[in-house]
């Protein structure tokens, strides 16, 4: 898929990506929020950006390996085979060094429905936000 820096970020702000996620990305600047990280994160997977998704997780997470271009390979085929159709914000606390993002990503993958709601975590190693871990909600829940 392309995508422009003048395009609406996916992350939902309904700025243009340059002047939202894209600086992040680049990593010319840092999340200062959990919050920030998520919306980044999923921005990341919707413009194919694997090494920021490498960058951003915690070496404590289960997906985390050391085989990096591996790991890459598998963001890119996921990435590659998913329209990321919306990010929807559910709750977020936020704490020192941990925090608590609850979204809804809608997801398709050849027209199927693969959306979920997940409760990530984050912790803040050396000044920066890093997502750690997810427990996947029923829609009910919440």
């Amino acid at each position: 898929m392309k995508f422009s820096p003048n395009d609406i970020c996916p992350c939902g702000s309904l700025k243009k990506y340059k002047k939202c996620c894209k600086p992040f990305h680049d990593k010319i600047t840092f999340p200062k929020t959990a919050l920030e990280l998520m919306k980044s994160r999923f921005s990341a997977f919707a413009v194919l950006i694997a090494d920021y998704i490498i960058f951003t997780t915690h070496e404590n997470n289960s997906d985390y390996i050391s085989d990096l271009k591996s790991w890459n390979q598998d963001i890119m085929n996921f990435s590659k085979n998913t329209r990321f159709e919306r990010l929807e914000i559910l709750d977020f606390i936020e704490g020192e060094v941990e925090s608590f993002v609850t979204f809804k990503a809608t997801l398709f993958q050849d027209n199927t429905d693969i959306s979920f709601i997940e409760k990530s975590r984050f912790l803040k190693v050396e000044d920066k936000w890093l997502y750690i871990d997810g427990r996947f909600i029923d829609e009910g829940k919440k």
